[in-house]
């Protein structure tokens, strides 16, 4: 089939182009490289340098009728949106509005709308947390996610236009960059490799940092590859339902370089910064309904996910 991807040269939109090609499905990328990049995009897939918010969009999907849309491009930095609310609505909400117009225009079949699990929950109080869980958005990104998938189901309802959310946890691996609070493993191996001090961001009261569940990208793929036909009309939390703490995370990082290389000892003990707007204390998803629905499961565990992480960036580094 015809997939369009938008922020398909983005880290998580190029891995998931290229196991769409490697399945047998015709990609097109449409992409501004506010954040992606030329050396992500996969030969094999028809690029397009368009914003999300252009009024050439429609032209576009008037030409390549794609019957599914997948739909990665956003503004992904939680810090971001609330510094600046209006430019993280154009682009999460009104880009998205572009993209549903199209669709509905173009008669694109399905709608794959990547959504944060991460954010949208806010501080809930179920842990891990289901998606019967209400959402508490308490930044203007996670806002933006909440609205978007309202929206999927006026156009569904209203137009016949089908779709699956991915609501994902904190991504990682290879082509992350550090960008935004859900790329702190790429931040920390960057400030680790290049000899700088790394910071942890956390509340009063949890010295440790704050909670995440961090789910490797190659899982994220799988996820899909089966939305393609599976989870219509529904809402999937893509995570691991595992809890660790940022310095968790920081350690671990720590032993996956020491393996490679020695680290200053110096470098082994973070800075603290108490926790910016838009941070929540905790988060950890529940993936038991995409277990049922979707017949998706993670496999990689976080130690294994960030020796490939690593294994990629010390090869781009060394390119």
């Amino acid at each position: 089939m015809k997939i369009l991807v938008t922020g398909g040269a983005g880290f998580i939109g190029s891995n998931v182009v290229d196991a769409y090609i490697k399945a047998g499905h015709e990609v097109v990328v449409v992409d501004n490289l506010y954040s992606g990049k030329r050396e992500n995009l996969n030969p094999q897939a028809r690029f397009y340098l368009m914003d999300i918010r252009s009024p050439e969009l429609g032209k576009m999907l008037e030409f390549e009728r794609p019957e599914i849309i997948n739909h990665h491009a956003a503004q992904i930095s939680v810090p971001a949106s609330v510094e600046d609310p209006l430019f993280d609505a154009s682009v999460n909400i009104d880009g998205f509005l572009n993209i549903l117009e199209g669709a509905r225009n173009y008669r694109v079949r399905k709608i794959i709308f990547i959504s944060s699990g991460g954010a949208i929950y806010g501080e809930a109080e179920e842990y891990p947390t289901s998606e019967s869980s209400p959402a508490l958005a308490l930044s203007p990104y996670a806002i933006a996610k909440a609205v978007s998938e309202n929206y999927l189901a006026f156009y569904r309802h209203q137009h016949g236009l089908d779709f699956t959310v991915l609501r994902y946890a904190n991504v990682y691996g290879p082509r992350q960059v550090p960008h935004g609070e859900a790329g702190v493993v790429a931040i920390f191996m960057d400030r680790l490799l290049s000899e700088r001090p790394c910071t942890i961001y956390h509340y009063p009261d949890a010295p440790m940092g704050m909670i995440r569940d961090y789910c490797f990208v190659g899982d994220v793929v799988q996820a899909n590859l089966l939305a393609l036909e599976l989870g219509s009309g529904s809402a999937f939390n893509i995570g691991t339902g595992r809890e660790t703490k940022t310095r968790e995370l920081f350690d671990a990082i720590c032993f996956a370089i020491e393996r490679k290389r020695p680290l200053d000892p110096a470098l082994k003990e973070p800075l603290t910064a108490i926790a910016r707007p838009g941070d929540l204390s905790r988060s950890c998803l529940l993936v038991d309904r995409a277990r049922k629905g979707l017949k998706w499961a993670p496999t990689t565990v976080l130690e294994d996910g960030l020796v490939e992480t690593l294994k990629w960036k010390l090869s781009a580094l060394a390119a």
